[in-house]
């Protein structure tokens, strides 16, 4: 597991606890004879915290669809993969964003709903660092990220 994801599931969890939201996000140890759909699942009766989510941390200012995804080996894009499985388990799905920006400085991440992804790569080879402030920004404290306020339905 990336320290991304764990800290994707730590933001979470965190929230949980510190607002007393019903939920408990967590990942699936991955094994190679096992699909792993995402990255992170948060399972909720609020429907707003019953999410998928697929983390990415990159170097760079721009996520692309080509070198940042992969296909499986039935030649399925991952993005068409995760959006399968959102539809079938009805859980919202997220796109979450690091950006390394190297030594020295601050990282930055981002929550990006899946209907977003899908409707960027229909149009774009990849989405900027710019365009995730559509979505919602991960504050850092503490060496970890911290979700400010509730998920919005999107």
């Amino acid at each position: 597991m990336s320290d991304f994801e764990r800290d994707i599931v730590k933001c979470f969890n965190e929230y949980f606890e510190r607002t007393g939201a019903k939920g408990y996000a967590y990942r699936l140890k991955q094994s190679r004879f096992i699909t792993q759909y995402v990255d992170v699942l948060s399972d909720s009766l609020d429907p707003r915290y019953y999410l998928a989510i697929e983390c990415k941390s990159l170097k760079g200012k721009k996520l692309y669809f080509t070198q940042h995804f992969h296909e499986d080996k039935d030649g399925v894009h991952q993005v068409d993969a995760i959006s399968e499985f959102i539809q079938k388990t009805g859980r919202q799905g997220f796109l979450a964003v690091e950006f390394r920006a190297g030594a020295g400085k601050p990282k930055e991440a981002y929550l990006l709903p899946w209907n977003l992804v899908i409707e960027f790569r229909k149009k774009n080879a990849g989405i900027s660092k710019e365009d995730f402030s559509v979505g919602i920004r991960l504050e850092r404290s503490g060496g970890g990220y911290v979700l400010a306020g509730p998920i919005q339905n999107h």
